[in-house]
């Protein structure tokens, strides 16, 4: 196996991180207040590809390869896990609606996806199902003219801000066969949102409740097939906690790039902060741990890519491993920071904060380890 990225992957990453360092760096903390990102970065994004990254360009999209993907949002990250996290979820519903939806779906929502006219979410969740996503409740009942949708959808980033959602719901039976995906766009008179969440992190991303009351979807909002929907979006976790794992690595290598410029600026006792070898020491650690956090993305992500029959497990041990790993080093950068790590100014915190949610979201880390053991037993 060649670990080594080609010249177009160096080129990728090189670009992607340029544009968050003079798009969204310089905002981050700024956005974070105003608790939204700006839509007219999206349009500057859509102009990279960023907005349909493994989608087939075909319908507009970049046509890029997970491991490509997962180099953009590790580059965005460095400028801010959370915008680059929101632009991951975007990309996780046009990579679904491109492998499962039909002709007409592909027709109807990619191209405005991919450049990034309309914004797309994703909608699993439920107040009363989490990690057990089979149980969901949203029902969508037949009609003539497509299904009445009603239920509710919760911590869902992009909650009345997104222009359209990719949502999971009941069209029959108990469990997972009975789910299927529709799109339901805004306006719509049956979709409403509740107050924006108060978070911890991820505070430039609004989050909101989404809720459907008698919803009326057309019949050609159904992607791909009834009954397919869970499925669907288990293979589309797949991609996306490579993606959230990308993310959290981006966060925690800029908090150790951040801790080698400060201990280099710091004094104490006489010297700069970098000639203590104990503090070397713990330099050398972190850089170990992300490094091989990388290369263990990197492979779940080929795996992903080759379709390895066990790239799902793969996927689920780099979520686990690499979030774990990523808030770690993290943490250690704000102990590295001493008390100005807990101020705002130097970012630090923020990252903190931040990367806390990856080992959450996308399946919690407890979750992964279930998914890994079941595959072993069964190997």
């Amino acid at each position: 196996m060649d670990f080594a990225l080609s010249e177009e992957q160096e080129a990728i990453f090189d670009l992607a991180y340029s544009f968050g360092q003079e798009n969204i760096a310089p905002f981050a903390i700024e956005w974070e207040k105003q608790g939204t990102i700006p839509k007219e970065l999206w349009s500057k994004t859509s102009e990279l590809g960023f907005g349909g990254i493994y989608v087939s360009e075909e319908y507009g999209g970049s046509g890029l390869s997970r491991l490509d993907a997962t180099l953009i949002f590790e580059a965005l990250a460095m400028s801010c896990p959370s915008v680059g996290s929101f632009l991951s979820i975007h990309n996780m519903v046009g990579g679904m609606i491109d492998s499962f939806g039909s002709t007409q779906n592909k027709d109807m929502f990619l191209s405005d996806l991919c450049n990034m006219k309309k914004i797309f979410s994703y909608c699993l969740t439920e107040p009363g199902s989490g990690s057990d996503a089979s149980a969901l409740r949203t029902k969508a009942a037949r009609t003539n003219e497509g299904y009445i949708l009603n239920g509710t959808k919760s911590f869902i980033s992009g909650g009345a801000y997104s222009d359209a959602y990719l949502t999971m719901t009941r069209t029959g039976e108990e469990g997972p066969q009975g789910i299927s995906a529709l799109i339901i766009e805004d306006p719509n008179e049956g979709l409403s949102f509740g107050a924006f969440e108060e978070k911890m992190g991820w505070r430039a991303q609004p989050t909101a409740q989404v809720q459907f009351d008698n919803c009326h979807v057309p019949g050609q909002n159904l992607i791909g097939e009834e009954g397919k929907g869970f499925s669907y979006a288990m293979a589309g976790l797949d991609g996306g906690r490579l993606n959230i794992a990308a993310s959290a690595l981006g966060g925690a290598q800029f908090a150790l790039n951040s801790s080698l410029t400060y201990m280099s600026d710091r004094k104490a006792f006489g010297k700069s902060l970098n000639q203590f070898q104990a503090l070397q020491f713990k330099l050398a650690d972190m850089e170990v741990k992300l490094q091989t956090a990388r290369t263990f993305l990197r492979h779940a992500a080929w795996k992903l890519d080759t379709k390895a029959k066990d790239a799902s497990k793969y996927c689920a041990m780099a979520k686990l491993y690499v979030t774990d790993i990523s808030f770690e080093v993290a943490n250690e950068a704000l102990q590295l920071h001493g008390g100005y790590g807990y101020l705002t100014d130097y970012g630090i915190e923020k990252i903190v904060r931040d990367l806390r949610v990856h080992q959450i979201l996308e399946g919690t880390n407890e979750i992964m380890r279930l998914i890994i053991s079941r595959q072993m037993l069964t190997e």
